[in-house]
């Protein structure tokens, strides 16, 4: 769920290879706190850039693989563009984040982040390692005019790792039953590489990224919480409506579509029209191939689907009425009825 007249952003924010081990070690410990981080860090990044007190959006998606299967923890973030000012009850719009401020920001916030969780000295050298090895911050992308000009796809993308493997089968390119070949996009070189290991590392890379039971890798964050999300949404709608203003490429929300009308526009053909007489149809039997007949009309008409639901015919014999189905049945005209 996405608020109306708002912009989005695409932000990805990573972890140096120097910090990986720790978090796999860790990652009962620190994952969730890291989710939380990169919230914290865009709403100072947000405030600090507008000069107020801001409380964004966000919809954070947790991936902790690479293109290669190695384990390289790092946050999918589709967040507002701006953030809720409660002081002054106004949706404040952000046109610019600084890419140096989002860096240093997010360095700050996630070194500091593993320091307050871990407290153990080899944590403290590796955070002074990083600030002297990353001057400039940590790697983040803002990727422009992804939201809301393709937030459908992206929530595709996003919404994918939640229920698929590292690598899918079609990138397995051969297996000898002692080697693994399987082929990726390089992020570095923007090529497809192949690389060949051992089975048992390539299993290992796998399963690496198994999250603990119950651990939700997709959250909502400030104006985007599922908690406040009805009251925000009506918050915001009112000052964007005060000031009448609209900003181009701002989410425009449309009314959800039928299966029949996705359909249509995914296939360009009436999934509920025959293909040969094009005359409208409607269910008369479902068939499944494990489990059979699971729906028969002509079966739900024998046990009195419909006669609960009409008057009986007048003893004057006075004609009766149609009988009108719940919402997806068909109308019934029988003998004496009309």
């Amino acid at each position: 769920m996405l608020h109306e007249g708002v912009i989005y952003r695409h932000i990805v924010l990573t972890v140096p290879e120097l910090l990986r081990k720790t978090f796999y070690q860790q990652s009962q410990a620190v994952l969730s706190p890291f989710m939380r981080c990169g919230v914290r860090c865009l709403d100072d990044v947000f405030s600090r850039v507008s000069g107020r007190t801001l409380q964004g959006g966000y919809i954070v998606v947790i991936q902790t693989h690479g293109r290669n299967g190695r384990y390289n923890p790092h946050l999918h973030v589709i967040a507002t563009s701006g953030g809720w000012d409660r002081q002054a009850s106004q949706w404040v719009h952000v046109d610019y984040i600084p890419y140096p401020l989002l860096r240093k920001k997010w360095q700050w916030y996630l070194l500091t982040m593993l320091r307050q969780r871990l407290k153990t000295p080899e944590i403290n050298r590796l955070v002074d390692a990083c600030y002297t090895r990353y001057r400039n911050g940590f790697v983040t992308n803002v990727q422009q005019g992804d939201v809301p000009a393709r937030f459908q796809s992206l929530a595709t993308y996003l919404a994918k790792y939640v229920v698929s493997p590292p690598i899918s089968l079609r990138r397995i390119d051969r297996y000898d039953g002692h080697r693994v070949t399987y082929h990726y996009r390089s992020h570095k070189s923007e090529r497809v590489e192949r690389e060949t290991v051992e089975v048992y590392t390539f299993i290992g890379r796998m399963v690496q990224h198994g999250f603990a039971k119950g651990f939700q890798r997709v959250r909502y964050y400030g104006v985007q919480a599922t908690k406040t999300f009805a009251k925000m949404k009506s918050m915001i709608q009112e000052a964007l409506a005060k000031v009448k203003r609209v900003v181009k490429g701002a989410i425009k929300i449309i009314a959800p579509m039928t299966y029949r009308q996705r359909y249509q526009q995914s296939t360009g053909r009436d999934p509920l029209r025959c293909p040969h007489c094009q005359s409208p149809m409607e269910v008369w039997r479902i068939w499944h191939p494990t489990y059979g007949i699971i729906y028969d009309e002509l079966e739900a008409m024998r046990k009195g689907k419909y006669a609960s639901q009409a008057p009986r015919a007048d003893p004057a014999g006075k004609p009766g009425r149609t009988l009108w189905p719940a919402a997806g049945g068909i109308p019934l005209s029988l003998p004496g009825l009309q």
